[in-house]
């Protein structure tokens, strides 16, 4: 059984501040990790521009002190994305990561885009999964020493949710790598929902998108990235065919392990569970968040964290009740495939004992 830590939000004193508490997981999660000069890529998601839920700055600083404190030289760092927003090329990702306050005066670690210029410096990796035998990493994840995943745990229309596993997999991926995991995902429009606002088309990174009355989607040109159904401000974008969610959900393990595969003995994983919305961070805009804040795991294990992670949403309650799958309801996907397939391959347990370590 895994073991993950929680620290929740409320205290009272200076001396135990929540920064404090972040680093207190890191001695508790991390407690066997050293780093012998050794880099450290803590991997984010810098937020697109317009959005305001994804990681705060601030509370990765004590991350890379208690890296830094290890002995690790450790740097930020994101991939380039599929889709047309502000972030498919080094220059642009950077400009929008210092605009959401990624910068050394708040963080003292430099921000690298992991896959170069325009997504196309990787490193392959072979891994003995049952939809890859080989995976493309952006290389500095790939020549980096070790990997502290940092996520904002919300949902996400594609997997049901995303955790510490999508933040690895699809975030530490090239876009060559991106494209292997969507490319059997086929949208459809609903057109009594459609408005045709355009905004799918604009963000097609394919240009397989025409907007007459409603939105029209070439599958012959389509690349399956999903954006346009999670940039629908209506909904009004399905992916009917399940099974092309639990592919890419176990696609997105299997890049996760890809990801991580020489680096199991140094790493750590965050959950933040903190402005839980039901999508992700990519679209330029959120929604509100689907429960109360409730605190921040960390373990060893990427698999626990995660199960951790949603049982408390699962548990917490809010608009649905306690006890109900909330990004199922909300996405009709159940999320939980891609830790099942994560466990099978070997990379942690879903079974967990979950220690609060909010007093000390």
């Amino acid at each position: 059984m895994s073991q993950v830590y929680f620290a929740g939000l409320s205290s009272s004193t200076k001396e135990d501040n929540l920064l404090q508490r972040v680093k207190r997981l890191f001695e508790h999660a991390g407690r066997d990790i050293r780093y012998d000069d050794d880099i450290v890529a803590v991997k984010l998601h810098f937020g697109e521009l317009g959005i305001d839920t994804y990681m705060r700055p601030v509370r990765v600083r004590s991350i890379i002190e208690a890296v830094k404190e290890a002995g690790g030289k450790p740097f930020l760092g994101d991939s380039n994305t599929l889709y047309r927003g502000s972030r498919g090329n080094a220059v642009e990702h950077q400009i929008t990561a210092a605009r959401n306050g990624w910068l050394m005066p708040a963080v003292d670690a430099p921000v690298i885009i992991a896959d170069g210029l325009y997504g196309h410096e990787f490193n392959r990796q072979k891994i003995d999964g049952e939809h890859f035998k080989e995976v493309k990493i952006g290389a500095a994840f790939h020549q980096a020493d070790a990997i502290i995943g940092v996520t904002h745990f919300k949902g996400h229309g594609m997997t049901g949710f995303g955790g510490t596993l999508k933040n690895l997999g699809m975030g530490c991926a090239s876009r060559a790598g991106k494209l292997m995991m969507h490319y059997n995902v086929r949208p459809e429009v609903d057109t009594d929902e459609c408005i045709g606002c355009g905004k799918c088309a604009i963000w097609c990174p394919a240009d397989a998108i025409e907007v007459e009355k409603c939105a029209i989607i070439d599958l012959e040109i389509c690349i399956g990235c999903g954006e346009c159904r999670i940039v629908c401000p209506e909904g009004a974008v399905k992916v009917k065919d399940s099974s092309t969610n639990y592919d890419l959900q176990e696609k997105v393990a299997e890049y996760a392990h890809g990801a991580l595969i020489s680096k199991y003995d140094k790493s750590l994983f965050y959950n933040f569970v903190m402005d839980v919305t039901p999508e992700c961070d990519c679209p330029p805009w959120r929604k509100g968040p689907m429960i109360a804040d409730i605190g921040i795991l960390a373990s060893r294990d990427p698999v626990a964290v995660d199960q951790a992670a949603f049982d408390l949403v699962k548990e917490a309650p809010g608009e649905l009740e306690a006890g109900v799958d909330k990004f199922c309801a909300v996405h009709d996907v159940d999320g939980t495939v891609q830790l099942k397939h994560a466990e099978k391959m070997g990379m942690g347990e879903r079974d967990y004992e979950l220690i609060d370590i909010s007093s000390g």
